[in-house]
C-alpha cells in the first residue's frame, strides 16, 4: 500500500496532480481511492487530495490516509506543507515549494509570513521526530528489559500465583521484543539511532519557473510531482507519469506539461 498526499492552495491544480498520479498507478493495475478537499479552493484556502494505491495488488477499502501514515507528502507552497506534516509517515518523503502564497490574513498584516522560516522548521522538525522515535524505542526496551529480570526470577519459593504468572510471562518480553524490533527500525537506515530522517526536498520552485520561462508556473504541479517521482520511494516512473498527463491533461496543454516534468527531473532527480 502507497500512500500519498498532496497540499495546496486554490488555484495552484493539486487536485489535477493528484488525478494524474492516480492514473499512472491505475495504468499498472493497481486499486486507487481517493479523496479531496476543495471546499475553500476558488477563494485561496487550503486543498488537500489523498491518494492510496494498492502497490502489492491488494484492496484499498478506505479513500483517507490516517496521520502518520503517507509514504510522501507533496505540497505546492510550504504553508501547506507544514500544515500536512501530521500524516507523514517515519522515513517518509517531504516534497515542497519554497515560495509562499500569502493568505489573506497574512496580506493584511504589516508583516507578511516569511517562507524561509517556515521551510527552516520543517527541517528542525523532521530531525526531532526521528530524535523523538529513538527515545521512545529506548523506554520500550528499558520496560521489555525489566519484564524480562523478573520473569527469570519466577522458581524460587515465590508463591503459586507468582510462578503461574511468570510461567505465562516468561516468553512474553522476548517474543514482543522481537516482533518490535522488525518494525519501523532499520539499522543500516540514516537518521537518529536507526530510525530514518524522512527524506526531505525543498525545491526552488521560482528557479524552475525561471527556467522555463513565462507561464510555466502553471505546471508547478506537475514539476513538483515529477520530483517526489524522482526520488524513487515509491514504484512509479516518470513515463508513467508522462503518459498518465496524456490521459489527463488538455491537449493544448500537454507538450508545456511533459517539459515541465522533464526539467523538474533533471534539476531534482
Amino acid at each position: 500500500m502507497i500512500n500519498v498526499l498532496l497540499a495546496g492552495v486554490g488555484g495552484q491544480g493539486t487536485v489535477l496532480a493528484a488525478k494524474v498520479l492516480a492514473q499512472a498507478a491505475l495504468a499498472r493495475g493497481w486499486q486507487v481511492r481517493t479523496a479531496e478537499t476543495i471546499g475553500m479552493a476558488q477563494r485561496g484556502g487550503n486543498v488537500t487530495s489523498h491518494v492510496r494505491m494498492g502497490s502489492d495488488g491488494e484492496e484499498v477499502f478506505s479513500s483517507l490516509i490516517t496521520p502518520g501514515t503517507a509514504d510522501m507528502v507533496i505540497a505546492l507552497e510550504p504553508g501547506e506543507a507544514a500544515r500536512a506534516l501530521p500524516y507523514l509517515a517515519p522515513g517518509g518523503v517531504l516534497v515542497t515549494a519554497t515560495t509562499a502564497i500569502q493568505p489573506v490574513t497574512a496580506a493584511l498584516a504589516s508583516q507578511p509570513y516569511r517562507a524561509g522560516d517556515v521551510v527552516a522548521a520543517l527541517e528542525n522538525a523532521l530531525q526531532k521526530n526521528a530524535a523523538q522515535e529513538q527515545q521512545a524505542e529506548a523506554e520500550r526496551e528499558a520496560a521489555f528489559g525489566g519484564a524480562e529480570a523478573a520473569a527469570g526470577a519466577v522458581g524460587d519459593g515465590r508463591s503459586l500465583s507468582d510462578c503461574s504468572a511468570g510461567a505465562t510471562s516468561a516468553s512474553a518480553p522476548s517474543a514482543a521484543r522481537e516482533a518490535f524490533a522488525t518494525v519501523g527500525k532499520d539499522a543500516q537506515a540514516p537518521g537518529v539511532g536507526g530510525y530514518p530522517v524522512p527524506l526531505f526536498v525543498p525545491v526552488n520552485d521560482e528557479a524552475l519557473v525561471t527556467a522555463l520561462g513565462s507561464g510555466s508556473r502553471k505546471s508547478l504541479n506537475m514539476m513538483l510531482l515529477a520530483v517526489a517521482v524522482a526520488q524513487n520511494r515509491i514504484p512509479l516512473t516518470l513515463d508513467e507519469v508522462k503518459q498518465a498527463v496524456e490521459s489527463c491533461v488538455k491537449p493544448q496543454f500537454v507538450a508545456m506539461n511533459l517539459q515541465a516534468i522533464d526539467h523538474a527531473a533533471e534539476a531534482y532527480g
